[in-house]
């Protein structure tokens, strides 16, 4: 039985959140974040290059870089392959055997692949919290809100959230870090979660009520710090600085981006200029005064720094 392919749909925003009932706020220190089976067997069914698997990836990286800043555990779920009836159980009579493609199928997907510290959990039915030792690893961790992604909101999402409220843990189902099969079942999810067991929100709220980790080293020297900085010296507001958007191409020529170090290290950062210039976006900067593991930079970008 295999799983239906998914018709592009518009992602749900902040506008499109149903009103919650409550008024609970993540906090980094009771938080642990969930990313829900995003595995490769079901992330392929959704139309690539087109919405809701355009923002639904890079919400949810957004989301783990941010927690991950602020110590907030994160943990996968995925389900195994080839499972025996028994361990089916009734999900067999619904869908079928399940993951049955090959272990590449079973494997979370590359742009979200698991990181060293990461927490990865075997899920069996729709809860994450079912023959799984999370309640016993967040109770042991003091935690009880958990921030939920993946796939799918109607299913797996949302019984995650409803089990996880009976068990005292306060959810937050992050709308445009969910996928489903259509508007229809993604909004069914939003709207039972909103009025029954959890927050509904979005990738920005939560970041936005979760805070900004200041830089290791410059306890002064935050990410709003550092994009004002940069703000700045490009002569925008701060909301008008792409995160993610090459800041030499942006108009931060060598001499700019020269203040940018003198100023960030008299705060306290250890960073250099070749530093910035090999990876030259806020998100990278971000992580880099962090000092978190990045991939490795492309050698271009330091030249156009040195060039300018």
């Amino acid at each position: 039985m295999a799983l239906p392919a998914i018709t592009p749909y518009p992602m749900p925003g902040a506008a499109d959140l149903p009103k919650n009932k409550v008024a609970w706020t993540p906090d980094p220190k009771r938080a642990v974040m969930l990313i829900h089976d995003m595995q490769r067997y079901f992330v392929e069914a959704f139309t690539p290059g087109q919405s809701p698997v355009t923002e639904l990836v890079p919400n949810i990286q957004r989301l783990r870089a941010h927690c991950l800043s602020l110590g907030i555990p994160v943990v996968y779920s995925a389900q195994p392959g080839g499972q025996t009836p028994e361990q089916r159980g009734l999900l067999l009579d619904f869908w079928g055997g399940g993951i049955n493609g090959g272990p590449l199928q079973k494997q979370i997907i590359d742009a979200l692949a698991p990181g060293e510290g990461d927490l990865q959990l075997t899920k069996w039915t729709y809860s994450a919290f079912r023959r799984t030792d999370l309640l016993e690893m967040m109770r042991a961790r003091g935690k009880d809100q958990l921030i939920i992604c993946g796939i799918y909101a109607h299913i797996g999402c949302l019984q995650t959230a409803s089990d996880g409220f009976m068990s005292n843990i306060q959810p937050f189902l992050v709308a445009d870090a969910l996928g489903d099969f259509s508007l229809a079942h993604h909004q069914l999810a939003l709207s039972y979660a909103s009025q029954l067991c959890a927050v509904t929100t979005t990738t920005q709220q939560v970041i936005d009520s979760l805070g900004l980790p200041a830089v290791k080293g410059a306890p002064g020297l935050s990410q709003h710090q550092v994009r004002a900085d940069v703000a700045e010296l490009l002569q925008q507001s701060v909301m008008e600085v792409n995160e993610d958007a090459n800041l030499l191409e942006q108009g931060l020529d060598s001499i700019r981006l020269m203040s940018l170090v003198e100023r960030w290290r008299s705060a306290g950062a250890e960073v250099t200029f070749v530093e910035l210039a090999e990876r030259p976006t806020l998100t990278e900067w971000y992580a880099l005064l962090r000092a978190m593991p990045l991939p490795p930079p492309d050698a271009s970008s330091v030249q156009v720094a040195l060039h300018r």
